[in-house]
């Protein structure tokens, strides 16, 4: 009886433990995003697409966050038709870019208003239909702003710095997204 006591006591203390490890709050997002690219050395392009992310609280200020965005367009890419010469020309191809990245986000609530920064580390991959597909490192800075519409829904302003390195080149990007966001 006494054994069967103390590996009940030891199960509880241990849950106890993990328990208290799982975030007890956070958010979940999801909306449009907007994102402003220069995958090719000729211009930069704007395509369209959507960004969600689910952010688990570790501290009442800071948070984990998973990001996911895809976003589909067109760019301009130099081509050409080599013979005797090589005349240069330039060459539109849908361009599709998903980006999955992970980082520490901080926060403070004000009224209704919950300002944030955050800095993220993952990969992208790109698909240049003609001109190919490749994975690299990618970084994102940013920050936004929730505003609190009822206790456990607000609407969603984001901003970020969007870093990849496609194709042996860096590409600085701009990804700005709005949405619902559902707190827990």
């Amino acid at each position: 009886m006494r054994k069967t006591l103390g590996i009940a006591f030891m199960l509880f203390v241990f849950a106890t433990l993990a328990a208290a490890q799982v975030p007890t709050s956070g958010n979940v997002f999801f909306g449009y995003s907007f994102y402003n690219t220069d995958l090719s050395s000729i211009d930069r392009a704007n395509t369209n697409g959507w960004e969600g992310s689910l952010e688990g609280k570790v501290l009442p200020f800071v948070g984990i966050v998973a990001d996911f965005s895809g976003h589909y367009g067109s760019q301009n890419f130099v081509g050409g038709v080599c013979g005797t010469t090589c005349t240069p020309t330039s060459v539109n191809a849908n361009v599709t870019e998903q980006n999955v990245l992970f980082g520490p986000r901080v926060s403070a609530s004000v009224g209704r208003f919950r300002p944030f920064a955050e800095a993220m580390f993952g990969f992208g991959h790109v698909n240049a239909n003609a001109f190919g597909t490749d994975t690299s490192f990618a970084t994102a800075l940013g920050g936004g702003l929730d505003y609190r519409l009822i206790r456990p829904v607000a609407w969603r302003f984001q901003g970020d710095y969007v870093q990849t390195r496609f194709f042996g080149t860096t590409q600085n990007n701009v990804r700005l997204s709005t949405g619902i966001v559902f707190r827990f």
